[in-house]
């Protein structure tokens, strides 16, 4: 693509932007900017075009209680559910939803992502019985998942019957990293500044600045900051 068209390509997205939004109208809008535009991260560019930021046209958003707080990016084929007795679902300033993740909730259950967190592909959001209370600037690697909820396990009756328990909600505290396909279960709180390793498993809470791996999650080092330099090291914990 030239130079002219990319121009082009900006203009005509900036002029449809203006009219973008989450009524019929708006979603035809947001079809129309999108056309021509490069896929994936490359769009995200459109969310700043427009203070409700930019809807896939592939994304499906099946949520009375949505808030979208300001130039939100929701990816291809998001999806955003709200089951019986769900709560809302928040999205603070500037998040970013990459393609096929999946927000619900139910039974009680909400989600809010605070501003800049940015998740990236097939992540799974779950808020039944607990919620998930995500700070801000996290970042969420592909595949992670979160569960605030179980299901009870007594003998002499199908798990799929019986109702569901929550040790309470998930708690994530600002700027954690969280490796590919981390996992977070029920009355998880992981503090400020954590790093949660490929794979792992998170079962109990993980203090702020520590680095955990495995399953179940163990904490191996702490993340020490100090001035040297303008460096920052690492010391065993």
């Amino acid at each position: 693509m030239s130079k002219l068209q990319r121009r082009g390509q900006r203009l005509w997205a900036r002029f449809w932007m203006r009219y973008a939004g989450l009524g019929s109208i708006g979603r035809l809008a947001t079809r129309l900017a999108s056309w021509g535009a490069p896929p994936y991260k490359a769009r995200g560019y459109l969310a700043r075009l427009n203070p409700h930021g930019y809807i896939s046209p592939q994304a499906q958003l099946h949520h009375r209680d949505l808030q979208l707080n300001g130039h939100v990016f929701v990816g291809d084929r998001v999806i955003i559910y709200q089951s019986g007795g769900g709560g809302p679902v928040t999205l603070e300033q500037g998040v970013h939803l990459y393609g096929d993740t999946i927000i619900e909730t139910g039974e009680g259950g909400q989600v809010r992502l605070g501003a800049e967190t940015h998740v990236q592909p097939r992540c799974q959001f779950s808020a039944y019985k607990g919620s998930i209370r995500i700070g801000r600037r996290v970042e969420i690697a592909p595949n992670c998942s979160f569960y605030p909820y179980n299901h009870g396990t007594l003998p002499g009756q199908p798990v799929r019957t019986q109702p569901l328990q929550s040790k309470g909600d998930i708690i994530i505290g600002d700027d954690v990293w969280l490796g590919v396909g981390v996992i977070v279960l029920d009355g998880v709180t992981i503090g400020e500044g954590a790093v949660i390793g490929a794979g792992s498993v998170v079962t109990q809470a993980i203090p702020a600045f520590a680095i955990a791996i495995g399953v179940p999650a163990q904490v191996v080092r702490m993340r020490t900051q100090t001035a040297d330099n303008g460096q920052i090291k690492e010391r065993s914990a």
